[in-house]
């Protein structure tokens, strides 16, 4: 599995964004698809909600690839 440390450098950060951020899709929409498709989990669980907020702390995961939120 791959492992990707994103550093939250705000509050929090919208699913689909981190997504696109972290390199997982091309653009916001390809990410609400992705979350869309049931694709994503967010700490273990799927998450349907393509604008959740994701805070540090917090990690999701697509396919074999996590994403570590670490915060400021």
């Amino acid at each position: 599995m791959q492992t990707i440390d994103f550093e939250l450098d705000r509050e929090f950060v919208e699913l689909n964004q981190l997504l696109k951020l972290a390199g997982l899709c091309d653009s916001g929409g390809a990410g609400k698809q992705l979350v869309a498709s049931g694709a994503v989990r967010v700490d273990g669980a799927v998450e349907l909600r393509k604008t959740a907020k994701i805070r540090a702390g917090q990690r999701v995961r697509v396919g074999e690839v996590e994403i570590r939120i670490v915060g400021m």
